[in-house]
């Protein structure tokens, strides 16, 4: 065999070994709404993780992409991404534009305005599932309505780990 088809041979070989690894490990994708600034913006492209969840839970503070109920312009599932805010069996409140969990304050320091509008009256979160909300309160279609309710666990797609894009804000979550 010629030293060139060996060589064609090897990188053929990675080439398919990068693509099962990256098929199986990870997920691109770009964020399309405003409900997760300032974290995230508009045609920010986000890498996923999409085995985060195989043998651990969520925690409080992930920021995750879920398949909701939702529908897109083509009638399809739409994905959201969203920040994992009440853990199963926690107790949710939303009054006067703050956020309680358990019934304590909580305070959240990458909020967009600061405040999170709305009205959630001590909703126990049921066993296995999530309440999430998106960063930005005042926009963000989550778990406060009943368009998109709790999640299951089965519903996420992957944990944000890396935004990619732009270049300039590059960064690890």
């Amino acid at each position: 065999m010629s030293e060139f088809m060996k060589s064609l041979l090897k990188d053929i070989l990675i080439a398919i070994v990068l693509a099962t690894i990256i098929l199986f490990f990870i997920r691109p994708t770009i964020v399309k709404q405003t409900s997760m600034q300032p974290t995230f913006n508009p045609n920010d492209y986000v890498i996923l993780y999409k085995r985060a969840y195989a043998k651990k839970m969520p925690k409080r503070g992930d920021v995750i992409v879920f398949q909701s109920k939702l529908k897109d312009e083509k009638g399809k599932d739409k994905l959201l991404i969203k920040r994992v805010i009440g853990l199963p069996e926690d107790v949710i409140s939303v009054r006067d534009n703050n956020l309680y969990i358990n019934g304590k304050l909580y305070s959240e320091d990458y909020l967009n305005d600061g405040i999170t509008p709305g009205f959630v009256d001590d909703l126990k979160v049921p066993d296995g599932e999530y309440f999430v909300m998106g960063d930005n309160r005042v926009v963000s279609l989550d778990s406060r309505s009943p368009e998109v309710g709790t999640i299951k666990k089965s519903q996420i797609k992957g944990k944000a780990v890396l935004r990619l894009f732009p270049f300039n804000k590059i960064k690890r979550f």
